[in-house]
């Protein structure tokens, strides 16, 4: 090239001024044809494999070989005409040629490493349209897998501009460890939290997680090598490290979601002095209203308030369609019981399921079920335990 260049530029110029030219001219036309190069494999090589991908069953050389891919591999096409045209051009300057071979080996490196990343990002993207990436939590394995590759380009580009082994190169990053985990601590870290949160299945793109020391709690939009995403129900955004949610605990209600059921654990406390035999009058009235049946009578002949009120909320709460009776985990179940008593009155709680998992809808339906828990326990002669009330007596006296 060198010489067909200084021929052309002699049948239009002497000679002293081709002398000159030819350096800048040269460099001019290798950059033209670096340019022509990639304008070709823009224009003709990838309109040529979206026709043939296009024509497959599959879609995913469709994924995988999209726009974005195939800029970057029209990336390679300037660096390999540099590669082997610019040793040609500057013939007559040998420590032009080995500065210039060790900058387009480099620029080699990066394009095919740029190339092999965008590759990756186009499966996984391919994985998360077909809603298999939130059973595996590709986003951190291909955060790792680019690393190691940048790395890996690193050692590859220290060795082709030192002219050292790569063997030697990964020798020196050794010797100086003790520096570089310093530096990158945060990204070691990182991804050792990743891993633990991919292999152990703790966290996963759409999970609902609450980490109280981050102020997290709402969906994980983006779990990436660095960094955890989540947007909170208030709209706002939390980014958390990795590490955090390993060094220290998180809820994740993903599970209750997945099962279907959302559990209700509430107490109310009933005022000790309310607690007492009905009398026959107070026994027909909730028989006749239908808060109690014959059959919750047959084995006492006094009955205690508190035990027709626990019976009753059961049946209550059995009869509620959005309530949970019976379900394959043995971990899902309904109850009313007593808990230990306190000086603020016996509490007792409402322990069951309901299908609504949905934040609204199920605060909506929990006070629901507690409205109607405090408007009929009046019916049962309790009260709940106020402080600062007096009771009925002392009001009449």
């Amino acid at each position: 090239m060198h010489q067909i260049v200084a021929d052309f530029l002699q049948t239009l110029f002497p000679e002293a001024a081709v002398d000159r030219m030819l350096m800048p001219v040269l460099v001019v036309c290798i950059a033209v044809i670096s340019l022509i190069s990639y304008w070709l494999c823009i224009r003709l090589i990838t309109p040529l494999v979206n026709l043939l991908t296009r024509k497959t069953e599959t879609e995913w050389d469709d994924d995988i070989l999209n726009g974005r891919a195939m800029r970057a591999f029209s990336q390679l096409a300037p660096a390999l005409v540099l590669f082997w045209l610019l040793p040609q051009a500057f013939t007559e300057h040998a420590w032009s040629i080995t500065m210039i071979e060790k900058a387009t080996e480099v620029y080699i490196v990066y394009a095919v490493v740029n190339l092999l990343c965008v590759l990756i990002s186009n499966t996984v993207e391919g994985f998360e349209r077909r809603d298999k990436a939130n059973e595996h939590n590709l986003s951190v394995v291909e955060g790792a897998i680019k690393l190691i590759l940048w790395l890996v380009a690193v050692i590859i580009s220290i060795s082709i501009v030192f002219n050292k082994k790569p063997g030697m190169v990964l020798t020196g990053f050794g010797a100086s460890a003790a520096v570089l985990m310093l530096i990158f601590q945060d990204t070691i870290k990182g991804f050792v939290a990743g891993v633990q949160l991919t292999l152990n299945n703790m966290l996963k793109k759409g999970d609902w997680i609450i980490c109280d020391k981050a102020g997290a709690n709402g969906e994980v939009q983006h779990i990436k090598l660095t960094t955890v995403k989540v947007r909170n129900w208030d709209n706002s955004i939390v980014t958390i490290h990795p590490y955090t949610l390993i060094s220290d605990s998180f809820r994740n209600y993903q599970n209750m979601r997945e099962v279907g059921a959302r559990r209700v654990a509430r107490s109310i406390y009933i005022d000790f002095d309310s607690i007492r035999f009905l009398r026959k009058d107070e026994i027909d009235s909730l028989l006749a209203d239908g808060f109690i049946s014959e059959h919750e009578l047959k084995h006492a002949s006094q009955q205690v308030n508190l035990s027709l009120f626990r019976k009753y909320l059961i049946r209550w709460l059995a009869a509620q369609p959005d309530v949970i009776k019976k379900h394959p985990d043995p971990a899902v179940f309904l109850m009313v019981r007593q808990l230990q008593p306190t000086p603020a009155g016996l509490p007792l709680e409402l322990y069951f399921f309901t299908r609504i998992t949905s934040w609204a809808a199920y605060e909506r339906f929990q006070a629901d079920v507690f409205d109607h828990v405090y408007a009929c326990i009046s019916r049962f002669s309790l009260r709940i335990y106020q402080v600062g009330i007096p009771d009925k007596k002392q009001i009449m006296n």
